[in-house]
């Protein structure tokens, strides 16, 4: 199961990273799941991907470093705090695809936060 955490933990980190890029770079054509970010005013795309890549980095690096291990569960839970207000942005809009996909990630990271936390806390 350790080894299955891990996996999950850097695949969701890495998600976050590149999420958080992409609010640095905004390319044209994204796909329609993703046009939301044309509508975020630019202060919002800083927080929100400093935020994005610091949790990522953050159910990563502890495990890896052994430094500040008891910050993975934290970075989980910020981020599962990110997610809450993307489905209040996504329910304004009506997108209820993107609602949906923003409760599965929450539901992926409270796994992590509680397996890290509880379960197989990072030595």
């Amino acid at each position: 199961m350790h080894r299955r955490l891990w996996a999950l933990q850097i695949v969701v980190g890495l998600f976050f990273i590149f999420l958080g890029i992409l609010h640095f770079v905004v390319p044209e054509g994204l796909p329609s799941q993703l046009e939301w970010m044309y509508d975020l005013s630019t202060p919002v795309h800083y927080v929100t991907g400093v935020a994005e890549i610091m949790g990522g980095l953050g159910l990563i690096l502890p495990g890896l470093t052994k430094i500040g291990t008891r910050l993975t569960p934290l970075a989980a839970l910020g981020l599962m705090v990110l997610m809450t207000g993307a489905i209040i942005w996504h329910i304004r809009r009506g997108e209820l695809f993107n609602v949906g996909t923003n409760l599965a990630v929450i539901m992926i990271l409270s796994f992590i936060a509680y397996e890290r936390w509880r379960i197989h806390p990072l030595q």
